[in-house]
């Protein structure tokens, strides 16, 4: 296991990335969908849908993370994760910060070195924006990996924002503590 990863941000489109993983924040079916998963499915192609097919017949637990061909993008896996939908009551943080942790366990597993993570949870699913972004890079850091650049891929101006504030270490950053 390396240190800590580079942590790199991007603004842009996560099915264009030159990685060795994209992060799909897929749902519980894996069967495609809208938004990064959607992207994704369109970008790699058929191939990714026959690999979710044939590798989750019954899908993934919320949390949880598994891996497929990357289809026809210029990444070699897409490891696709299921965050928690909080606009369904999933309000756990640990199911998001377990997307981020078994997607970097994943990684291990395949020797991937660079990998690119979408904001798991902020969009569709209703995760709070500021604290998605705080618990991607918290857990990121906190994870021990072999991976040894992590792009944060950045999908419009909040996100980007977001990101940002929690790789500076977050806006409360400068404040004292309270008691």
């Amino acid at each position: 296991m390396s240190e800590t990863p580079q942590l790199i941000l991007v603004d842009g489109d996560i099915t264009s990335q030159e990685v060795d993983a994209v992060v799909n924040a897929a749902n519980r079916a894996m069967r495609g969908g809208a938004g990064v998963d959607g992207a994704i499915h369109r970008r790699g192609g058929p191939a990714v849908l026959e690999e979710c097919r044939r590798r989750f017949p019954k899908g993934l637990a919320t949390g949880d993370a598994g891996w497929t061909t990357a289809g026809e993008m210029a990444a070699r896996w897409v490891i696709h994760v299921v965050g928690p939908n909080r606009n369904a009551g999933q309000t756990d943080r640990a199911l998001l910060t377990s997307c981020y942790s078994r997607a970097l366990a994943v990684a291990d597993e395949l020797g991937a070195r660079s990998i690119a993570f979408p904001l798991i949870s902020a969009g569709a699913y209703g995760w709070p924006i500021d604290d998605a972004a705080r618990a991607a890079v918290e857990t990121v850091r906190g994870t021990p990996t072999g991976v040894e650049e992590v792009r944060f891929v950045a999908f419009g101006k909040a996100a980007h924002e977001a990101l940002s504030a929690a790789l500076a270490g977050g806006p409360d950053e400068d404040q004292p503590p309270t008691t």
